[in-house]
């Protein structure tokens, strides 16, 4: 069994290798060879697809159910607050600086640290797969979504997200529909056409009063937002079409695909999704997980940001060292003791299940 300080020190040092290598959405070849190189030097199997790392542990018993540690090593790019290097990861009153520190390097590198403390332990009750994934920050297609299977069976996951070691144990989905409402061209000055505003009107009128039977325990209603409106060429025609955007935050109590079908049920104009990839995720309080979190004195909430959970379709938990708040704001930090506390943390809300 690896000692945890020693584990807490190489996260650190990672970490800060992380940091001085760029990796926006996309562009995490370079972290990608960083985390496989830094695995395999621990004796650690590795697989790769494009920009995404795995591995299982060393006494894998397929028999056995598995639990999924994923993060992300890619970052937004830097915002133009900056006022220090983004790429130089400096220490300074206990804060670690860096882009991507603490969105989310501070989470991947515990959760390594977490895999390596139970790496080569026998007789686990389950075993583990870590993923270190790419595009968590634009939802692309060429993250965890496109390794997923080949992850095989998972029971259920935890979510490297900084939460400040607290329970996010649901988080809400995101559709964003594109609709045309449809109508017939006229002369204005004549009775002439259908106005397709006219008819957008009433269906927007029910996007904003609409409220769905069913409300969530963490986050209460789903929420639509009429976002963007377009029509009309000029002042003396009446439109024959009028296309407006909806921004729907979807949560636990719905599938996105039931959510659709409600919506289409009750409006006259045609509606596409965007995509109904990113879905509402939830963990039931009683999990033995999120049990032994909250007795740990961790306290468990409803999370607004979307993260890979959405990508999931089994239970699982967000939880991770750092704080919502710092990410993608300039000058981002992660305080190193958040790092020791979340890999501590993390391995004792473990150990009470495995």
């Amino acid at each position: 069994m690896t000692n945890i300080t020693s584990l807490f020190q190489q996260a650190v040092e990672l970490l800060q290798q992380l940091i001085a290598i760029p990796s926006f959405s996309k562009e995490e070849d370079k972290t990608a060879d960083l985390i496989e190189k830094f695995l395999q030097e621990r004796n650690v199997v590795t697989h790769r697809k494009l920009n995404n790392i795995w591995a299982w542990n060393k006494y894998f018993d397929a028999a056995k159910p598995t639990i999924l540690l994923n993060s992300h090593h890619d970052t937004v790019k830097p915002n133009s607050g900056y006022t220090r290097n983004p790429f130089e990861p400096k220490i300074e009153d206990g804060k670690l600086y860096g882009l991507g520190s603490n969105d989310a390097g501070g989470c991947l590198v515990s959760l390594m640290a977490v895999f390596l403390y139970f790496y080569e332990r026998e007789n686990l009750k389950y075993n583990f797969c870590l993923a270190t994934t790419a595009e968590e920050e634009i939802s692309g297609v060429n993250g965890l979504e496109l390794i997923i299977p080949e992850l095989g069976n998972l029971d259920f996951g935890i979510v490297g997200e900084p939460t400040q070691m607290h329970l996010a144990v649901a988080e809400r989905g995101l559709m964003v529909l594109d609709c045309v409402a449809h109508g017939r061209a006229g002369h204005a000055a004549r009775e002439e056409g259908d106005n397709a505003i006219y008819r957008a009107l009433a269906d927007i009128e029910w996007f904003r009063t609409f409220r769905f039977p069913k409300e969530s325990e963490e986050f209460g209603p789903i929420k639509m937002s009429v976002t963007i409106i377009n029509a009309g060429s000029q002042h003396n025609v009446v439109p024959a079409s009028c296309t407006f955007t909806v921004d729907v935050r979807v949560t636990d109590a719905y599938r996105n695909e039931e959510v659709l079908e409600i919506i289409r049920q009750h409006v006259s104009c045609d509606v596409t999704p965007r995509s109904i990839r990113l879905k509402p995720s939830k963990i039931d309080k009683n999990h033995p997980i999120v049990q032994a979190g909250v007795a740990l004195g961790r306290t468990t909430y409803g999370s607004p940001t979307t993260s890979d959970q959405s990508l999931l379709d089994i239970p699982s938990l967000k939880v991770g060292p750092g704080d919502s708040g710092r990410s993608h704001t300039a000058d981002e930090f992660v305080y190193v003791d958040e790092i020791g506390e979340g890999i501590e943390l993390y391995i004792k809300m473990l150990e009470t299940i495995v």
